[in-house]
């Protein structure tokens, strides 16, 4: 680690006097001070980042006496680090302070998960998904739907995003609109008494979804003038009037907040570059907060396996900008079966080909830079000459990966590739022509091997006479080399290197093994010690580096004025490169799921898909994409089948760790897999289109915001019965454990009743409520499934007692379990054995104790349920009426009663009372 800079005691004192009186923060921003070629960080802040990036204390430092104030310094490396931590991963707000004279600091730069404009450079591109930024202004009253407007920003691609829909009172619709857009920050309107209910529940969605909340004074959302700012922002000629948009009032005002927080006004690059377009949030498919976790849709912030979430074991994209569209897909799968068609046909086109594969993902898309952020550093006038080169390089590759799409003979793949890929690229590459000239004219490519980005000499007298010193110079410096190698007997680039070092300049290297031979030589002076070796130089070459690096400097200062009309011409092709952008991004995903589909331990297949409303889910051999993959497993594959009218509400019962889990999540993530157009891992599939996917599984307790687990199940369900229709997937795994065993099956037979009469939902329900398997008698739509399980039986050598041994087969079929075998999971945990035959015993007792209180109660229907209730009512109203009308005793009362029943045949026979009578 390197050494740590010190203040001077003045300094040190008057900066903690400063750091003092600075105004109070809120707990998730962090403050840094920019100390030119290094940063700071004080107080609690240091603390969080000792433990975050360095993860430990012992990096800090005291600053001061009593009470002392507590520092950490972060070199430029460990500071884009913790940029990435802070911003990315940890949801985190980061202020950066500049000194602006002698103790005299204020904020140069302020950046959050959204709005990562002020660091882009520092954060160098290293972002899996796009910052959307989103701010939301709700209408509710009593009497009243809530109305909820929002308006959403990109600003890596320059996009404004508008939608306005009414929700219900959990906002579930709110929520799906978060996933969708994977927003990464949300603003919400302040409330002062923080009694706002409704403000209240906006907060708890945003944050479950992984979104920083960040308050904003209700008159941000004021929309006197909004148009003005629009018109000034947006590149359409329609003024913003005449835009249906802007009649969207609730998202006018989310939109006026968002310019304002961030500030894009104040930059007049951002004038006419927007785009504002409407979300139409029906156009995908819905999927909650709780499902994205059921699925594992996107990797977790502490997960390193790339095959632990859908979207590491898809993501084989060889761009950033391939990356980004992949995961926006997976939240945002299509509705439209045709749509779906065209991506499926595309995925098969390299599926079928395993050559155009390999060629597009190792030859082409592999050294395509992130084009948006490029084209951003354009718009922004931040590019230099290394970016001309850089948007060159990527116009000279156009020609070969046009080249290769033509090569595709088959014409059934031939035309979709044609008209999404080959016609667009075609276009993009006469378009770049002029600027592929301009470089080549006046950039000297043959530099670029040395990593040199110049102007080609022979464009101005004076940088010729430039460039010749420059390669005297050079020239002497390889004269030097070779009597340096000469005398050390060293061959050359085997042992002795001539390098141009970024901190020393040209100077020698030699190996680690050959630096022996300068020691004690006192025509050598060491540089450095590094891995690849010593760096070391020679009074000559000193010379001759002091006069290359002054010449190099007059060389840059002289082109200085014609790299900035080379770049200002560069950058009029930006509209070229975003266009390219897309097109690439969209080639490199579905690359990536041909990739997958081809390559997984058995291919993947193409489903059938159904219109909405249509057809059945009929899967053969299924198998879950990620688990498969996992070392030590060999998966079992197993059908599933959901047929509307027949079998559409599923229940599966089985032992615990038998697969229950497993096989319902398995279901989801291929249906999602279906509807972004990706093969499926099943040998035969056909399914139909899912408006969403709803989960209630695990228990995912938040006791830190008072939400116990049993709530959070109970929150999760409601979301579930509110939000789903006829057309919705629901995964239901072991609901009501949280509370008693009546009330958890009563609550299970209810909601489960509830789908399937009121909703006609498509369900999979794993519990381990054995009773519940009783709906099958009462709907056709029910159907029974068990995950197999072999049972022997030995006798123990030291023991009497027989001992049950399970073997898991992690298959299902038909039918019903009734056993769950949790006691056998706590032997292959290795209880101790004495607790192991103590829960035997209670659960034999126990279930002694029910045989024996249900023995002779006769099981009856729903219908004679209700039959017998009604039965039953009907006696006890005439019984009420005759003891009111007559005055009869207690006595009179019971004997009237047993006669009123006693006479009444059919309420003797109902099931119903006969099970209430022998109870």
């Amino acid at each position: 680690m390197a050494s740590r800079p010190e203040l001077k005691v003045d300094d040190e004192s008057g900066f903690i006097k400063f750091f003092r009186s600075l105004p109070a923060k809120d707990g998730d921003t962090i403050r840094v001070f920019n100390r030119g070629d290094y940063y700071t960080s004080h107080g609690e802040d240091a603390t969080f980042i000792a433990r975050t990036v360095y993860h430990t204390t012992s990096v800090l430092r005291q600053l001061g006496r009593e009470p002392a104030l507590e520092s950490v310094t972060l070199s430029i490396t460990m500071f884009r680090n913790f940029l990435r931590e802070a911003l990315v991963k940890l949801g985190k707000r980061v202020e950066i302070w500049e000194s602006i004279g002698r103790m005299n600091w204020t904020v140069g730069k302020q950046a959050s998960p959204g709005n990562l404009q002020d660091v882009e450079d520092e954060l160098g591109g290293d972002i899996d998904a796009a910052p959307i930024i989103l701010a939301v202004k709700i209408s509710a009253k009593a009497s009243e739907a809530r109305s909820v407007g929002v308006c959403f920003a990109d600003a890596t691609v320059r996009e404004l995003g508008v939608s306005e829909f009414v929700d219900n009172d959990l906002y579930s619709n709110f929520e799906s609109l978060l996933i969708q857009l994977g927003a990464r920050e949300c603003l919400i309107q302040a409330d002062g008494s923080g009694k706002n209910v409704e403000i209240a529940k906006i907060r708890a969605i945003a944050e479950n979804c992984g979104c920083a909340v960040t308050e904003r004074a209700s008159a941000d959302y004021a929309i006197k003038d909004i148009e003005q700012d629009l018109s000034r922002l947006l590149r359409d000629e329609l003024a913003p009037a005449a835009l249906p948009q802007t009649d969207l009032k609730l998202a006018m005002g989310s939109a006026a907040a968002l310019i304002k927080f961030l500030q894009l006004l104040s930059n007049q690059d951002n004038f006419g570059q927007y785009q504002l377009y409407q979300h139409d949030l029906s156009q995908y498919m819905k999927l909650d907060a709780s499902a994205l976790k059921a699925l594992n849709l996107m990797p977790g912030p502490r997960d390193s396996g790339k095959n632990t979430s859908l979207y590491g074991l898809l993501n084989r994209c060889k761009t950033p900008v391939g990356s980004r569209l992949l995961g926006q897909w997976l939240k945002q799968p299509l509705m439209d079966v045709e749509e779906i068609e065209k991506r499926q046909q595309l995925v098969e086109a390299f599926v079928q080909d395993s050559i155009l594969l390999s060629e597009m993902q190792e030859r082409h898309l592999k050294n395509i830079p992130d084009l948006y952020r490029l084209a951003k550093k354009f718009q922004r006038k931040a590019a230099n000459l290394e970016d001309v080169v850089r948007a060159y390089q990527v116009s000279i590759r156009l020609p070969q990966i046009l080249g290769t799409l033509n090569g595709v003979m088959d014409e059934t793949y031939k035309d979709p590739l044609d008209e999404k890929y080959t016609k667009s690229l075609d276009e993009c590459s006469n378009g770049l022509l002029r600027l592929q000239q301009m470089v080549e004219t006046t950039v000297d490519l043959d530099a670029l091997d040395n990593h040199e980005f110049i102007i080609k000499p022979e464009f101005d007298d004076t940088l010729k006479v430039i460039r010749k010193r420059l390669d005297r110079l050079k020239h002497e410096m390889n004269v030097e080399f070779t009597r340096v190698s000469n005398d050390l007997d060293a061959e050359v680039d085997k042992k002795l290197f001539l390098d141009n070092h970024k901190v020393h300049g040209w100077c020698f290297r030699l190996t680690r093994a050959g630096s022996a031979s300068i020691r004690n030589k006192k025509e050598y002076q060491e540089c450095s010690t590094q891995k690849n070796g010593v760096y070391f130089t020679t009074n000559t070459l000193q010379g001759l580096r002091r006069d290359f690096d002054q010449y190099s400097t007059k060389y840059n200062r002289t082109q200085s004025g014609l790299v900035s009309e080379i770049v200002g011409v560069a950058a009029t092709y930006v509209p070229v490169l975003e266009k390219l952008a897309g097109i690439l991004a969209h080639l490199d995903v579905v690359v990536s799921l041909a990739q997958v589909s081809a390559f997984a331990p058995t291919p993947y297949v193409r489903p059938k898909m159904h219109p909405r409303g249509t057809g059945s889910t009929i899967l053969k051999e299924a198998r879950h994409p990620c688990m498969e993959l996992q070392d030590d497993i060999t998966f079992i594959t197993n059908d599933v089948s959901l047929k509307r009218g027949s079998s559409e509400f599923l229940i599966i019962t089985g032992p615990n760790m038998g697969g229950k889990s497993t096989y319902i999540r398995q279901i989801g993530v291929i249906a999602l897999l279906a509807q972004i157009g990706c093969f499926v891992p099943c040998t035969e599939a056909e399914l139909t289109i899912f408006d969403c996917i709803l989960a209630r599984v695990g228990a995912s307790d938040s006791q830190l915001k008072g939400v116990s687990t049993f709530m959070a199940e109970m929150l999760e369900t409601a979301n579930i019965l509110k939000s789903a229709t006829k057309e919705s997937l629901i995964i239901i795994d072991e609901l009501g454990r949280g509370t008693s065993t009546y009330d958890g099956f009563g609550l299970a037979w209810a909601i489960s009743e509830y789908i399937v009469r009121d909703i006609g939902a498509f369900t999979l329900f794993a519990t381990h409520f054995h009773e519940l398997t009783a709906l099958v008698d009462s709907y056709l739509a029910v159907q029974n499934f068990h995950v197999v399980a072999h049972i022997d039986s030995e006798r123990r050598s030291n023991e009497n007692e027989g001992q049950r041994k399970v073997t898991l087969l992690y298959r299902v079929e038909p039918g019903v379990c009734d056993q769950s075998f949790g006691i056998h999971v706590a032997e292959l945990v290795r209880f101790p054995e004495k607790v192991v035959r103590m829960a035997k015993r209670k659960a034999d007792e126990l279930e002694d104790f029910e045989g024996k209180h249900e023995k002779g109660v006769v099981k009856a229907t729903m219908e004679e349920v209700g039959e017998g209730s009604k039965l039953l009512k009907d006696i006890l109203k005439q019984w009420r009426k005759e003891v009111e009308e007559e005055g009869l005793g207690q006595a009179q009362q019971v004997k009237r009663l047993r006669e009123l029943i006693g006479g009444n045949n059919e309420l003797l026979q109902n099931p119903f009372f006969q099970g209430v009578k022998a109870l």
